[in-house]
């Protein structure tokens, strides 16, 4: 379990970095220590949030999720200095790059293992 943790948080802080990368509306103002704490935070409060909203996501279909990660962006940004994003356009951008990156990150890291094996990654 803490072996995943670390290596969800991991690839939360190289999709956050890709993002910012992407995107000039994204940045850490050239902070590492940003950067993975807002990996960390991004991902504990998008876990707890898509849980809480699991019944309405399985109402919309998972479209829900996109708000979800959209408003975990957005708390993100608020607690985490040196970490900003500006403009709508730019949250909802790093939203579908996180979520596009996290479906490579999925298939590279977390295979079902032959046992049956094997966690959901992050965002």
């Amino acid at each position: 379990m803490l072996r995943w943790l670390l290596v969800s948080w991991a690839a939360n802080a190289v999709v956050l970095a890709l993002t910012g990368w992407i995107l000039s509306g994204v940045t850490f103002h050239g902070s590492a220590k940003a950067l993975i704490i807002a990996a960390a935070v991004f991902g504990v409060l998008n876990t707890i949030l898509k849980l809480v909203t699991l019944p309405f996501a399985i109402i919309t279909l998972g479209l829900v999720w996109f708000f979800v990660s959209m408003f975990t962006l957005w708390l993100t940004v608020i607690l985490v200095s040196n970490f900003d994003i500006h403009g709508f356009w730019n949250y909802v951008w790093a939203t579908i790059i996180i979520w596009a990156l996290n479906i490579v990150v999925d298939a590279v890291f977390f295979r079902k293992t032959s046992q049956g094996h094997g966690a959901p990654a992050t965002a």
